[in-house]
């Protein structure tokens, strides 16, 4: 796949695939996304519910704003996960897609997209700590087969459209 995209066009895809994406998102309801939303993480975060890890969430609301996605909601776990439309989180985080992305995938550490400024922590310094802390914890290999698939085959088009974008000096 290296070879097949030149500069140009990766960097074209880079820029238009989030806006490609975010226009249909834009149009699902939000009790949809948050159903999905709630899905996804009571997958990923379930051996640590089960293991009571997550009782600093309780009556805290974290937000999550995806700035590229136009993606944004706030989310806390009380025995069962609920997400809301931003309303008062304590903390929020704000990143482009493509940085996420890595993340999941354990391609990227959050620690220095934050010191890149690509990763941005507002609020309650500590539960942001403690919500990357979490995020760290979980294991990517233990996520269900498919969303592991799906991430690593992502985060690998992502990196290899990333690397072909860059300017080559000659």
């Amino acid at each position: 796949m290296q070879g097949f995209f030149p500069n140009k066009l990766a960097q074209q895809i880079l820029e238009i695939g989030p806006k490609a994406i975010a226009r249909p998102l834009a149009i699902v309801p939000f009790a949809l996304k948050a159903d999905l939303l709630k899905r996804i993480l009571s997958l990923l975060l379930s051996e640590q519910a089960a293991d009571d890890e997550l009782e600093f969430l309780e009556g805290r609301w974290v937000a999550i704003n995806i700035e590229d996605l136009g993606l944004t909601f706030e989310v806390t776990f009380d025995t069962k996960w609920q997400v809301r439309p931003i309303e008062q989180a304590q903390v929020t985080f704000t990143a482009q897609s493509k940085d996420l992305l890595l993340i999941a995938a354990a391609k990227e550490d959050p620690d220095s997209l934050f010191f890149q400024r690509k990763l941005c922590i507002e609020g309650d310094t500590e539960l942001g700590l403690e919500v990357k802390n979490l995020l760290l914890g979980v294991e990517f290999d233990a996520m269900p087969p498919a969303l592991k698939m799906t991430v690593e085959k992502l985060a690998s088009a992502l990196q290899t459209l990333q690397a072909k974008a860059e300017p080559r000096f000659a």
